[in-house]
């Protein structure tokens, strides 16, 4: 499959860019690994990518994905060959579903979907066919209905999660702000990433007395009108799981709680990146290292999906914004031990 026939097929390019393992601007700069076959066994495998939107972990994890493939096939003799096969979907279902059925007609040999929307596309459209799946960054594979557990997946797929610890961040967000009053959940009800940790966040806060407001969006305009509701209902602290949505805007909506003295709380490492007090969560480099090793296992050396465990990262890494910390002057020195790491980031688009 060649990115000119299925952009054809689309008709516009404008309704999905091609995101190449070399960034998420849409160019490919990654090298071709048809071009230098290695020594061994010189087979040469097609493996599918497909990130379902551009934004700074998803991007993370793609670039990772790519870097591991090309290490492991040096060390197996054999070809990964990804770049013709590597797509990002724009969060577009119609375009998604026509990259899956283009990687299908392809007869590629794995896919690995980043994201759970994209890796619930990839497993109804292999279905019949029982092409192997390896996912990234699936928060709850077994509630999504991925896998039949954790560690039998008992089909084509499985993967890794970034399962996200709701509870830890609650504690960070008591923390910070002893005295919290009111505590604002900002989310695409869509997502099924957020559905659980929503919930458990609810939980949390009614048993500390803590008041919950709800605001959720699925575009950019609407998650910018439930931030300035958030805003106006004088929440003392938002919180965001690992919602794909909310994080594609973020940059746009981050000085809007600057503004308000509002921290906001993610559910990855990318929200502080683009400009949100606090994010929490697994390293995305590494999952996407463990999720190309999975796939590598199973395409080299005949592991099969159904008998390969769900990986799970240990998820403890809390990632601070300085500007942001002092722009709102929140002090974040009681996270020390609190967590299994207490980083420290500035404000930009993409990781360096």
């Amino acid at each position: 499959m060649k990115k000119k026939f299925l952009m054809a097929v689309l008709g516009i390019a404008a309704m999905f860019s091609i995101a190449g393992c070399g960034g998420g601007d849409g160019t490919s700069t990654s090298q071709n690994p048809s071009s230098g076959k290695v020594s061994g066994t010189d087979k040469t495998y097609k493996v599918g990518i497909v990130q379902y939107v551009d934004d700074a972990s998803l991007n993370q994890i793609q670039k990772a994905i790519c870097k591991e493939l090309d290490t492991k096939g040096q060390e197996l003799g054999v070809t990964f060959d990804y770049s013709d096969y590597t797509f990002n979907g724009q969060a577009d279902q119609t375009t998604l579903n026509q990259i899956f059925a283009e990687l299908v007609a392809d007869e590629v040999d794995i896919i690995i979907p980043i994201a759970t929307p994209a890796a619930l596309l990839a497993q109804s459209a292999t279905e019949d066919n029982q092409i192997p799946v390896v996912f990234s960054a699936v928060s709850d594979p077994v509630a999504a209905g991925l896998v039949a557990s954790l560690d039998a997946p008992g089909a084509n797929v499985t993967g890794t999660s970034d399962a996200l610890n709701t509870e830890a961040v609650m504690e960070l967000i008591l923390a910070a702000d002893p005295d919290i009053k009111t505590l604002g959940l900002l989310y695409d009800n869509s997502q099924d990433s957020s559905k659980n940790p929503v919930e458990e966040a609810k939980e949390f806060a009614d048993a500390k007395g803590i008041k919950v407001i709800e605001k959720t969006g699925t575009t950019n305009d609407e998650i910018s009108l439930a931030t300035e509701a958030l805003i106006a209902a004088k929440a003392d602290a938002v919180f965001t799981p690992t919602d794909n949505t909310v994080m594609k805007a973020e940059l746009a909506i981050y000085e809007k709680f600057i503004d308000a003295k509002i921290p906001h709380y993610g559910g990855a490492d990318s929200f502080a990146l683009n400009g949100a007090f606090c994010g929490y969560g697994v390293n995305y480099e590494e999952l996407g290292t463990e999720t190309a090793d999975m796939a590598a296992d199973i395409l080299a050396n005949s592991a099969k999906p159904s008998e390969t465990a769900v990986k799970l990262l240990d998820n403890g890494i809390a990632t601070v914004n300085t500007e942001t910390a002092e722009a709102i002057g929140l002090s974040y020195s009681q996270f020390e031990g609190m967590c299994e790491k207490l980083a420290e980031t500035k404000t930009a688009e993409e990781f360096e």
